[in-house]
């Protein structure tokens, strides 16, 4: 595959821990891998000096090493970007394969990587994105675990969760929650006795109906349903203990700001006890938003993004047509020469 893994790097221990699972994702898969470092910062911020620049270019050239040392064949690649993390990113992530961020326990990010950016990215990437915590580091050869929705159609999420579960040789559960109809509804099934049982059937029953086309696509791969009593964020969050990866599909609706995470997502993404995986359930906007060549507009910034807190002046305003210009690419092979600031 030519797009790669964008992995958003900042220096704290959650992006090393991004990095690294993207790395054993890129091993199974065969794919390349980019650190991207956003630097928000002007020159008249305490933390935007030349100094503090290098330091961060420097930081992200040594990761870039690190990692291709380590994947052998596999090329890695480091940008630093000058511009707001949120577009910074979810320009990098146009047409790329994954966006992998990290992630500190109970959801909450730091370092540039903060709660609103990964909610914002989460919520606009056209891309699935993955992330990632210190805590994560489970042994690999557990199940891939995908959250299954009988009111969406989407294939999207499945298909990542079969890829994601052939790639590591591991089963795939699939969980659908079901809950008992409510009101008159309830008391008409109430009325054939053991309601709850019978339904529990016929949910379970759906789910492999459901699963049938997946199973022959994919014949190599075990996969079992699980249509659980239960609402389904505490469902998908019991299913997960002991997975080596969740996905979800995120349909949650478009706004004019943006595209609001549903609470499902929202409570994977805070308390899962495994990486997490959003994968958005619709087509990318338009075809001009998937990269197919890394050219100069790579990093064009849509105009919705706007500046974080640490912005203190116009000159660190993202909503430009392009930052390209301040875009510096640190090409990183094996070698363990950092590149030059």
């Amino acid at each position: 595959m030519d797009a790669p893994i964008v992995v958003g790097f900042d220096g704290s221990p959650e992006s090393v821990a991004a990095a690294d699972w993207a790395a054993g994702e890129a091993l199974r898969r065969r794919w390349r891998v980019e650190l991207v470092q956003a630097w928000p910062w002007s020159g008249d911020h305490v933390l935007g000096s030349e100094e503090a620049m290098r330091w961060a270019r420097q930081r992200l050239a040594e990761e870039a090493a690190e990692l291709g040392d380590r994947l052998g064949g596999v090329e890695v690649t480091a940008t630093h970007v000058q511009g707001d993390p949120v577009g910074v990113l979810w320009a990098a992530g146009r047409g790329a394969a994954l966006l992998v961020l990290g992630s500190r326990a109970m959801g909450a990010l730091r370092g540039f990587l903060t709660g609103s950016v990964s909610r914002q990215v989460l919520g606009r990437a056209d891309c699935p994105v993955v992330l990632v915590r210190t805590d994560d580091g489970a042994p690999a050869g557990r199940d891939v675990v995908v959250g299954l929705s009988m009111r969406h159609t989407s294939d999207r999420p499945m298909e990542f969760a079969c890829e994601a579960a052939a790639a590591r040789s591991a089963p795939l559960r699939a969980v659908h929650a079901w809950s008992p109809p409510s009101g008159n509804d309830y008391l008409a099934f109430a009325a054939i006795g053991n309601p709850e049982k019978k339904l529990a059937k016929v949910e379970q029953q759906l789910v492999e109906d459901a699963l049938d086309p997946w199973r022959s696509r994919y014949p190599q791969l075990a996969i079992t349903a699980q249509a659980l009593l239960g609402t389904a964020a505490l469902t998908l969050l019991d299913a997960a203990a002991g997975a080596d990866l969740l996905v979800i599909g995120r349909h949650g609706r478009r706004l004019p700001v943006g595209t609001q995470l549903g609470s499902v997502a929202q409570a994977a993404v805070h308390h899962a006890p495994c990486p997490v995986a959003v994968v958005p359930a619709d087509q990318p906007r338009s075809p001009s938003n998937q990269r197919t060549t890394w050219g100069a507009d790579r990093f064009a910034v849509p105009k919705w993004s706007t500046p974080g807190p640490w912005s203190t002046s116009s000159a660190c305003t993202p909503c430009r047509a392009r930052l390209a210009a301040q875009a510096v690419a640190l090409p990183i092979g094996t070698s363990r020469s950092p590149a030059a600031a």
